[in-house]
């Protein structure tokens, strides 16, 4: 096998407490064998396995706030209108979902604009955003290099443009980014704690991946990284699966990769839509003892876990996003910078069969994000 470095999201790991040293006896009866000789010591846990054993139960753990505090002290403006465009799956489509739910509160009107996930549908989506001349525009999933004559007119229009889940920068016309390279990097690293942690550091993994979005990339990375440290040794590929396949051959793909790579023990999907489908496949080809994690969860795939069909998931910050959306905006509206809601650092979460939610739907992380909100916005 090669070396690889490749609207989650899905694990069958409790909270474990590090331990250095086990002891296993094999004196038994009458044996005078000495017990020096019939004692056995097992190898402590190495400082990978530690690390990442730590990193499991620090990333399952139910964020209580919402990463701003600061109120807007202005009486937020009604009637605003957004234009939100959709990236063509559907974790960009509950982002929206969410973000219409916030706007609501507000009375704002959003419209959302559907795009198939290529750069010739996304294009034409901005184009339907600059006639429409929204008070801005809310995107998710593609970088500017597919936009930018858009985004340079969006610009001289002073519409401002905010963006998610987007290997992208802030500025030059995006007035804000969350989810960006920098931070969606943890995930990747909580992904690999779950798998080192679940194998005690003696995987071998194979890590299906969607370049399409690059913004899944610093992901791919992260995990490599942190698996390579703390699992030495231990196998790692990486497949390349394009966007076509959700939905669609996407769970024969994964058969055909595991009949072929029996050794394989965990697998990896940079993206929980990629799993839909996967573990019945699995169980008709006989295909069985694999463990599954998935980045950016969804409800299909914490039903998997709670059914004991796939493990472990990467929740990703959705409700939580969106409402911060609006919060930027609302500041936008009243005159202020948006540097509160750039700096704040939204939360992640690894999801498990310990820590699911009884609601098995794409729930929030802060169970009360709304009430926070809607304090920081005069209404409540």
């Amino acid at each position: 096998m090669s070396s690889r470095p490749g609207r989650a999201v899905r694990r069958a790991l409790t909270a474990i407490v590090s331990v250095t040293t086990l002891l296993a006896l094999a004196a038994c009866g009458t044996d005078t064998t000495p017990a020096a000789d019939t004692a056995k010591a097992a190898a402590p846990d190495s400082p990978g396995l530690t690390a990442a054993r730590e990193a499991v139960q620090k990333y399952s753990e139910h964020p209580a706030k919402i990463p701003v505090t600061e109120p807007v002290g202005k009486k937020i403006p009604t009637g605003k209108k957004i234009d939100f465009i959709l990236c063509g799956v559907q974790s960009c489509q509950d982002l929206a979902d969410f973000f219409t739910e916030a706007a609501n509160q507000l009375n704002w009107k959003v419209k959302q604009i559907a795009t198939q996930g290529t750069p010739e549908s996304v294009q034409a989506a901005y184009d339907q955003a600059l006639r429409d001349k929204p008070d801005a525009v809310v995107a998710s999933g593609f970088p500017r290099a597919v936009y930018a004559k858009q985004l340079a007119q969006l610009k001289s229009a002073g519409i401002p443009v905010i963006q998610s889940n987007a290997d992208d920068v802030v500025g030059d016309g995006i007035s804000l980014l969350k989810n960006g390279p920098k931070e969606v990097a943890v995930q990747g690293e909580m992904l690999a704690s779950w798998v080192v942690a679940d194998s005690d550091a003696k995987a071998d993994t194979v890590y299906f991946d969607l370049p399409a979005y690059t913004i899944l990339k610093p992901v791919k990375d992260a995990f490599a990284a942190k698996y390579k440290e703390w699992c030495e040794g231990c196998a790692l590929d990486s497949v390349d699966v394009p966007i076509t396949s959700i939905g669609k051959d996407m769970p024969d793909r994964v058969v055909s990769y595991l009949r072929s790579h029996p050794k394989v023990t965990h697998v990896v999907f940079s993206l929980g839509l990629l799993n839909v489908g996967v573990p019945a496949a699995l169980k008709t080809a006989g295909v069985t003892g694999k463990h599954i994690a998935v980045n950016v969860g969804d409800g299909q795939n914490y039903q998997y876990i709670q059914s004991g069909l796939s493990d472990a998931a990467m929740a990703l910050n959705s409700h939580e996003t969106a409402w911060l959306q609006v919060d930027a905006l609302a500041r936008n509206f009243t005159g202020q910078s948006m540097d509160v809601d750039q700096q704040a650092v939204l939360p992640n979460m690894l999801i498990t069969k310990d820590n699911l939610p009884k609601t098995l739907g794409d729930f929030a992380l802060v169970e009360n994000y709304q009430a926070q909100f809607e304090a920081l916005w005069g209404l409540n």
